[in-house]
Formats: structure tokens, sequence, C-alpha cells
């Protein structure tokens, strides 16, 4: 009635000093299973269970070609033995796949040959548009005009952190002053299309462009100018990481900056260039340097420790910066110098699109004086570099701190000051609201006269994840501008009906 099972023998190989594959083979005691289909299931399962664990462990055994040995099946297990061929396979099919991708998995690439990328359909998109376009770059044989109020605009590369992210660019530079942005958008039904705007400007310089054909369309014109007893002023203007520090101070490379090749030091040399010229021998100047920022309001001289100033008016309402070192400087090399010594020291801060930001406003003035009287030294004219701090929205500020935020919203506020007085200043106003602001406070006198001149550059990044930054700065820019414009085209109509006036007089 009873049967007991025959007992089990399990192989256990193991390999001996001369390298061949010895078998032991061990006896397994026979089971207590009963076998009689009249025990319950519940019972049959514990003794089932029972004899899995009564079962020693089996050593697996490497043969000579690589082969596993196949561990034998559980008694449990008799009767519904599975293969592992198919296992093998798959696993060998897994190693397969890592190793070649099938044509179907490989990297796909657009129209234009490169890898994809996230926003591969607009950026062959942009591609198809701009291959509609005519180019015209800015060349060393254009025309440079003389404007009070210069606006132009300049679009820097992409930098390594968005070209390994495989950002899209989407700001095109045609030339002649214009500058396209393919906006990307996207309908109701999710289709994808691109929303391309034109600004127009003064100049439009590219990715190519280098600061010495910056500064030769932007700054120059306005050194000469100061020796004719002009109140100058040059902006850098933009988002923070859009190179205003890059156009101002110098080329970077990598933390080190060349202060030679900014637009400070190439108007510095031209200053001295100028000035040993015959036309301007005769007037006897000196040149005299200041280097300051201005942080949360507050001014602080870069030469000289960062000492706190005052911002104050004098009894004939001119405004003074009481403390500021003015350092007499004979050459270039000096001014050049200055530079470094001062950019070492500006207030700098980590922001969400620029480790390494600006976050003050630095102003370097060139200052020419006469030297006609012993004691004082009359003001002959002053050119203003001013490298502003990156703007940024108070919604994107990384940080929560309270410090931050603060000074995030004296640099927008100083910002729109300076709009209002350069749009003032555009229209020939009775009225220019330069007491907004520390920073126009200080430019006050580059304001106000006939004989002051501006220069803004507008600095954009064409990355499309700074595309609403790259929208607000060039609205910014374009604002002044028409407003500009509006006042010359007056001005030229006011001009023409006075000459046919004066035409049909007796």
């Amino acid at each position: 009635m009873f049967q007991a099972p025959p007992p089990v023998t399990a192989a256990i190989s193991s390999e001996s000093s001369d390298g061949s594959v010895e078998r032991v083979h061990s006896a397994v005691p026979p089971s207590s299973v009963l076998t009689n289909s009249g025990i319950p299931n519940q019972q049959r399962k514990k003794n089932d269970s029972k004899t899995a664990q009564s079962l020693p462990f089996v050593c697996e055994a490497i043969k000579e070609n690589d082969e596993p040995e196949r561990k034998p099946p559980s008694i449990a297990a008799k009767g519904r033995r599975k293969s592992t061929v198919a296992q093998e396979l798959i696993k060998g099919n897994k190693r397969l796949s890592c190793a070649i991708k099938p044509p179907e998995m490989q990297t796909k690439r657009g129209k234009f040959g490169e890898a994809s990328r996230p926003n591969q359909k607009f950026y062959e998109m942009i591609q198809n548009f701009r291959e509609t376009l005519e180019i015209t770059p800015i060349s060393t044989t254009d025309l440079i005009e003389a404007y009070k109020i210069c606006v132009c605009v300049r679009k820097r590369p992409l930098n390594k952190q968005e070209m390994n992210r495989k950002e899209i660019d989407v700001v095109s530079v045609p030339g002649n002053g214009a500058l396209l942005v393919h906006e990307p958008k996207q309908k109701v039904d999710l289709t994808k299309y691109l929303d391309n705007q034109v600004f127009h400007f003064d100049y439009s310089f590219d990715e190519t462009t280098t600061n010495d054909m910056v500064y030769k369309f932007t700054a120059k014109p306005l050194v000469q100018s100061i020796f004719e007893s002009c109140m100058a002023t040059c902006f850098a203007y933009g988002q923070t990481g859009s190179g205003k520090t890059h156009t101002m101070g110098g080329d970077f490379t990598g933390k080190q900056q060349n202060s030679a090749k900014g637009i400070y030091a190439l108007a510095a040399q031209d200053v001295f260039h100028y000035l040993n010229h015959r036309r301007y021998a005769d007037l006897d100047l000196s040149v005299y340097v200041s280097f300051f920022e201005i942080y949360n309001g507050k001014v602080y001289d870069l030469l000289n420790k960062k000492a706190k100033l005052r911002v104050l008016e004098d009894d004939r309402q001119q405004v003074q910066v009481v403390g500021l070192e003015e350092v007499y400087v004979t050459t270039a090399e000096e001014v050049i110098r200055m530079i470094q010594t001062g950019s070492a020291c500006r207030t700098s801060g980590q922001t969400s699109a620029n480790a390494n930001s600006s976050r003050s406003h630095a102003v370097l003035q060139i200052v020419l004086r006469r030297n006609d009287r012993a004691t004082t030294l009359p003001l002959h004219g002053k050119f203003s570099l001013v490298d502003l701090a990156g703007n940024e929205r108070g919604t994107d500020v990384s940080s929560n701190d309270r410090s931050t935020l603060v000074e995030t919203a004296e640099i927008n506020r100083s910002l729109l000051a300076l709009k209002e007085c350069i749009r003032s200043l555009g229209k020939n106003s009775d009225h220019i609201p330069f007491r907004m602001s520390t920073l126009t406070k200080v430019l006050r006198d580059s304001f106000i006269g006939e004989n002051s001149k501006t220069c803004m550059i507008a600095m954009v990044s064409p990355g499309m994840a700074s595309c609403e930054y790259t929208m607000n700065t060039l609205r910014y820019d374009t604002n002044v501008y028409d407003a500009i414009s509006q006042v010359a085209d007056l001005e030229e109509k006011v001009y023409v009906e006075l000459q046919v006036v004066f035409l049909t007089l007796p």
C-alpha cells in the first residue's frame, strides 16, 4: 500500500590537481513523502516542502568547454522538468543586443546629418528658414554714421554647456541692423510652428564678430567726441551670461580675462592716440581714470580697496561722488592694469544662468581735464563705460535668500530708470528722471546737455532655453530705438517743411 521512492544520488564534481574532473556520488536518504493518492493535498504540500529543504546544495562545476553543469531537478519538480536551452539563448541575445544595436534602435539623424536632439523638429524648421535668408554680415568697409544715441545688438555663440545639452540656436543675424528670433511655439492641437520676429537697430553683430569690430562701430566714434567737450556714455546691457563683461572687459580664456581685448582697453588706447594727435595737441589736456561699482544702490571705489562713497549734489546742482579717487595716467598700459585690479574686486555671485555673474554695475570713467589753471583742473570731456549687472526676473532667482531677492530687485529698478532716461534724452524732453536710481544719478551729466552722446549695446543669448530673456532684452532695446526714431523722423519732417517755406519766400 505504501511505497518509498528509491534513493537519489546527487553528483558533486571537483577538480583534481592534474586538471581532470572527478565525480563523487552522494546518496540522498529516501524521502518520507507518501505516494498514496489518498493523502490530503495540504499534507502532501507540507511533505514536499520538507523534502525540498532536506536536499543538499548542489555545486556547479565548469567543464573544460566552459559549459555550465546542469542542476538535477528536485523531487518536487519531477515530472515537470524544463529545459534551460531557451534561457541560455535569451541571455546570449541580450549580450548581442548590448554589443550591436539593430538598425531601428540606432541613433536617429535629422535631415541635416546631425544626431537627434530634444527639439529636432524645431531645429529642422529653423535650418529650412535660414536657407531662405540673405545674409549681409557687417564689415570694416561699412560706413560709420554719427549718432547722438546709437542702439545696437550683439549675439554671442553657444557656450559649452549649451552645446552639451544640444540646445538650438534660435537667433539669426542677417545684417544691416536686423535680427530675427525664431520663437518656438505650439498650437492647441500640438502642431509645432515658429514665430519669426524681426527687430531693427542701428547695427547688428553676429556670433563671429570680434570685440575690435564691435568697438569700431559703437564706442570709437564717442572717443573723438570727448576731445570736442562732449559727455559720452557706452552701456552693455543684457541677460546674465550673455557676454557683457566679455565685450567690455575683454576675452576670457577659461577663468582668465585678457583685459587688453575689451572695449575698456581699446577706448583707452584711442584716447592716448588722439591726445598725441596734432589736432588736439594745443588743448594741453591730462587724462584721469576712475573705476567704481554700484551695488544695491551704494557706490564703492574699486581702485581704493572698495571704499564706500557718497553721491551728493553741490550748490550748482552738479552730482558729485564724494571721495572718488581719480588717478592720473600717461599710457594705455596703466589703464589696463587698473582695469585688472578693479575687475578682481568687483562683486559677483551665482545665478540660475551663470555661475559667476556680475551683480553690480561697473563704471570706468576716462576724464579729460585742462591744465590752464594751477588749482582746479576744469573738466573738458568725460567718457563713461558701463558694464551693467545681468538682469534676471525675480521668479527665476534660484535662491530664496532675502539679500539675493533685494539685489535682483535693485538691479531691475536701476535698469528701468536707465531706460527712461535714455528715452527722455532721445525725445529731447525737458525733464529727465535721473533721480530714479543711483546709477542714473551718477551719470547725470551724460544725460543732460546738448553735448551728450550715448551708445547702447544689447547682448543676447542664442539658446532656446534663453529665448524669453532674449525677447525681453530686445523689447527693452526696441522701446529706446523706436522713441529715438520717432524724434528723428519728426525733426527731419520739420526740416523739410522749413526748407519748402524758405524756397517759397520772395
